[in-house]
């Protein structure tokens, strides 16, 4: 989620099987910038970088670097693949994901593009890339120009997560499976025996004859159910199918069809959810738990903010001013944010946004219109916030986990409030009509800022929210549990009982009982991140008014529709048009 855009080239000389040729991503040229005549092949590639489409350019010499950069690859494809090409409709040019948006094109050709690119912005940093090239824009025997139009807008950006590769086409590219739920989030409500409807599209120019298998698991990776069936789809045609599933429990499941025939096999893996909000999942605080908070709050009560606004003019604009704000929060930790303030005179709503775990907040994050003040803040440890505290990722969440008074979210938690003190204290901001909201971290110190300062929150919209049930967490999920299990169970640092003892005070489902505002959160239903499960452990123990939607293809990171579907939610809450 990031900003940049980048070029690659290097030739590389496609070899061996016609069915399984693969770009080799060594020689790949990348440059930060963006000129529209970055996509010509017969472009002078001296002056740029190499670079390796693995992994993140920030891990590769270009640290902070956020907007656009291009990255280019010159292969050479060999005759021989020409017949297969044609035969299948082109070649398969599979890129692995990119932070955060893309434009793809070979020899000039745009042949794809995921995410958007500004001023209509939006992310697609978990979504594999996967492009079909018509065998029409194929130099055969000749050099071909790969070029990617990357733009990030914060954090890690670029190729990564590949190896990028330039395949033909095979039978099972004429065959695609999936589902037709009625429900359109796959979230299931009502009998827990159902039918999965499935449908496999073949465009075989013969009768497709093959087994498909509906294999389930519990989102605990537990075995749920197993079924098989013959099936077969006349040609050029689509086939519907269903599986019938009896005793659902409250919970996600997570499911593989698997196709098998000697015309060619397919897997397609979906996600589907029966009755979240009957998941139960009790709190668990300590006995202290109330006065532990009001403890902090009173000790943040007695440290001077010492508030500083400098007004940045190179940000400022016709609409808006810019402002680096300064405070000072627990433990005199000096934190920082970005206020940006309509500039025609008035008072007017805010909404605080907070970051994401080693995310940087930036200015443009909270342009949210002419009619609404916007607060970027940077919690200790993160973006311009690192003075006085700075543990690093990875590792962030591990720090000073023994001791409950000194761990890290003790401190990022009262960073949120003092943020909301900040805003109340301005005499252009309404304190009566106060939002905050934020994504995976961000959402976690959504729930905790709308609990720990609810008298002066008046709307929230967590997105997939982390920090949540962590004893189911470390089981649905790898990550953050792997961090803890190096921390408890090989460095023998604590025990698992001293672990969650102290996480159990920062758990947002044992502060999700405090939140007043109405609260709209958002779910990504492959999320392996944050996954339903730990969203909704919190989200049920709310007992303010509360919405949630759940998008069924979507991972850690959400579709624009949230975005717009957010901003109603708190726009009408702030008694906004």
């Amino acid at each position: 989620m990031k900003r940049a855009i980048l070029a690659l080239a290097a030739v590389v000389l496609l070899a061996g099987p016609a069915l399984s040729q693969s770009i080799v991503p060594a020689e790949w040229k990348f440059l930060k910038g963006d000129k529209p005549h970055y996509i010509d092949s017969a472009l002078n590639e001296y002056w740029w970088n190499d670079i390796s489409p693995l992994s993140a350019w920030e891990k590769q010499g270009f640290q902070g670097y956020d907007g656009y950069a291009w990255y280019r690859v010159k292969v050479v494809v060999p005759a021989k693949m020409k017949r297969n090409a044609y035969k299948y409709g082109g070649l398969m040019l599979n890129l692995g994901k990119i932070d955060d948006a893309d434009e793809t094109f070979f020899n000039g050709h745009l042949v794809g593009a995921t995410g958007k690119m500004p001023p209509d912005y939006s992310g697609a940093y978990d979504v594999p890339r996967s492009y079909l090239v018509p065998p029409e824009y194929v130099q055969w025997g000749k050099k071909n120009t790969i070029a990617v139009r990357v733009y990030d807008a914060g954090g890690d950006g670029g190729l990564y997560g590949g190896p990028a590769e330039l395949t033909t086409r095979g039978n099972p590219d004429l065959l695609k499976l999936g589902t037709a739920f009625e429900q359109e989030d796959m979230i299931i409500k009502g009998s827990p025996d159902i039918e999965i409807p499935v449908t496999l599209k073949s465009e075989f120019r013969k009768k497709y004859r093959g087994a498909l298998i509906l294999t389930i698991k519990t989102d605990f990776d537990e075995e749920f159910h197993n079924d098989y069936r013959e099936v077969a789809v006349k040609k050029m045609s689509t086939g519907h199918f269903f599986f019938r599933v009896k005793d659902l429990k409250p919970g996600f499941y997570k499911a593989t069809l698997s196709l098998e025939s000697r015309m060619g096999n397919k897997k397609y893996s979906f996600n589907f959810g029966y009755e979240p909000e009957k998941i139960v999942s009790p709190a668990d605080p300590q006995p202290d738990f109330a006065e532990f908070w009001q403890r902090a709050k009173d000790e943040l009560a007695g440290v001077d903010p010492q508030y500083k606004m400098i007004r940045i003019d190179s940000l400022c604009t016709e609409t808006h001013n810019i402002y680096l704000v300064e405070m000072r929060s627990l433990g005199n930790a000096l934190i920082r944010g970005w206020y940006s303030v309509p500039v025609k005179p008035g008072r007017y709503p805010a909404i605080m946004q907070v970051p994401g775990y080693s995310s940087v907040m930036a200015p443009s994050y909270v342009n949210y219109g002419d009619d609404v003040i916007g607060f970027a803040l940077n919690i200790r440890g993160h973006g311009n916030s690192t003075d006085n505290v700075n543990p690093g990722f990875p590792g962030y969440i591990l720090t000073n986990l023994g001791d409950k008074e000194k761990y890290i979210y003790r401190g990022a938690y009262m960073d949120c409030v003092r943020g909301i003190d900040f805003l109340c204290s301005r005499p252009e901001v309404d304190a009566s009509r106060i939002a905050v909201e934020g994504a995976s971290q961000g959402g976690a110190l959504t729930f905790a800022t709308a609990a720990l300062a609810n008298d002066r929150i008046a709307v929230c919209a967590p997105q997939v929210p982390f920090l949540s049930d962590f004893k189911d967490y470390f089981r649905v999920a790898n990550w953050p549990g792997n961090e803890f299990v190096e921390l408890v169970e090989h460095k023998k640092a604590l025990t698992w009982d001293q672990a969650y003892y102290t996480l159990s005070y920062f758990d947002i489902k044992n502060l999700a009982h405090m939140i007043k505002a109405p609260l709209i959160m958002g779910v990504g239903l492959m999320d392996e991140v944050c996954p339903p499960h730990i969203n909704f452990a919190a989200y049920n123990l709310v007992t303010a008014e509360k919405k949630y939607i759940v998008y069924p293809s979507a991972g850690h990171g959400l579709p624009d529709h949230f975005y717009n579907a957010k901003m109603d939610w708190i726009r009408k809450r702030l008694g906004l048009k």
